[in-house]
């Protein structure tokens, strides 16, 4: 490695952690062209912003990210926050000259989406970059499910299914958290893990979703709050004796029409008890099917149906071979990998993209279009229509 690439982070909980362990990890693992450098982490609050920045291995913190993303010493900023902030401070480090990643969904509204992705346009002529972290994307065995359809291995796509399950807040009296709130999360499960599926299907066919009809549900209508001590993202520790309104979706299903022609069905819940992380994506195509599910991560079934009937069925690709994405970097064949890897390989591809000077995947462009299909899922939930996304 040659050159730092000195990062400012915003925020610093859930996805903090993540991301922080991500920029440790990366330049041990793999040959990087720039190295980086976990310059200073912000957080609203100074003392636990101080906190963090020992504990996850940032040089320094700050409680104001106004004055950081301006700093010279900063080449990159990655923005951890709700959504409610992500448009001001990513135009704002735009506009300072930063390189920008920046956690989904891209913003609140479509509106919000396309004030960043005009400001990543006018970045870009500067050589300036930006990427939204669609982090499973970079999950091996999802790679390979976009290399085979890229390959033809399954012929034309003709459906596309995919859930993402979860229960943290199935328990009634779960507290509040920003994630509950719309004004700054923008939804609930539609967009925190909808926007997921989203994107993953998109990615994985190379197709884009056209046309939406969706309903979303909010099943517990209010919660306690959280007590100020232990509120956090995902709705840990103790409540408070006062309830307040739970204002974003609880669930969303929604079907959806392929610029190919293919059928999809899109089921997003935090309320499917006993599954915690559960991403089940399956692909049917006239010459085959991929099945995925990332509570076993490591693995991608694959039907081939030239395969005679006698011999036909569903084969359990292990992708953690030194040839599959990323994992040539990691461990002997057969040692699987875990949730934090997507994060260290999107790093990785965002360090290279910077030292190339070429565009990062995927793109601000790339984050709004996923937040037009979540718009347009959210009216056609309120008028029980259908609903067009602009192409």
């Amino acid at each position: 490695m040659t050159d730092s690439l000195r990062v400012a982070m915003i925020g610093h909980a859930f996805m903090g952690n993540a991301h922080s362990h991500a920029w440790r990890t990366a330049p041990h693992f793999f040959d990087l062209p720039l190295r980086p450098e976990m310059t200073v982490v912000v957080g609203r609050d100074a003392g636990r912003a101080a906190e963090a920045a020992g504990r996850l291995g940032w040089a320094e913190s700050a409680s104001d990210w106004h004055s950081v993303v301006t700093r010279d010493d900063i080449d990159l900023v990655d923005i951890c926050t709700p959504g409610d902030t992500h448009a001001e401070i990513a135009i704002a480090a735009l506009a300072a000259g930063k390189h920008v990643l920046c956690e989904k969904p891209l913003a609140n509204t479509v509106a919000e989406a396309e004030q960043m992705t005009h400001a990543a346009a006018d970045a870009r002529s500067r050589g300036v970059l930006t990427m939204v972290g669609f982090t499973y994307r970079r999950v091996p065995a999802i790679g390979l499910a976009r290399q085979l359809v890229a390959d033809g291995r399954i012929g034309d796509i003709r459906h596309v299914r995919a859930q993402y399950l979860q229960d943290w807040i199935a328990d009634p009296d779960a507290p509040l958290s920003w994630r509950l709130d719309k004004e700054k999360a923008g939804s609930g499960a539609l967009g925190d893990i909808g926007a997921h599926v989203i994107d993953l299907t998109q990615f994985i066919t190379g197709d884009r979703i056209v046309e939406v009809s969706g309903r979303l549900e909010t099943f517990v209508k209010e919660r306690p709050y959280a007590a100020a001590s232990t509120a956090g993202s995902l709705g840990g520790g103790g409540t408070s004796t006062e309830r307040g309104p739970v204002t974003v979706d609880d669930a969303a299903s929604f079907l959806a029409t392929f610029a190919g022609g293919a059928m999809g069905v899109f089921e997003a819940t935090r309320f499917a008890t006993g599954r915690k992380n559960s991403i089940r994506i399956e692909i049917n195509g006239s010459k085959g099917s991929l099945a995925f599910d990332f509570e076993d991560m490591n693995v991608l079934e694959f039907f081939d149906a030239s395969n005679p009937a006698e011999e036909a069925g569903f084969r359990r690709i292990i992708a953690t071979e030194p040839g599959h994405p990323y994992v040539g970097a990691w461990w002997p064949a057969g040692h699987g990998l875990g949730y934090e890897h997507g994060f260290t390989h999107q790093v990785v591809d965002l360090v290279n993209a910077v030292a190339t000077g070429t565009d990062p995947s995927p793109t601000f462009a790339d984050g709004l279009q996923v937040q037009q299909v979540l718009a347009a899922v959210e009216t056609s939930s309120d008028t029980r229509t259908w609903q067009e996304i602009a192409q």
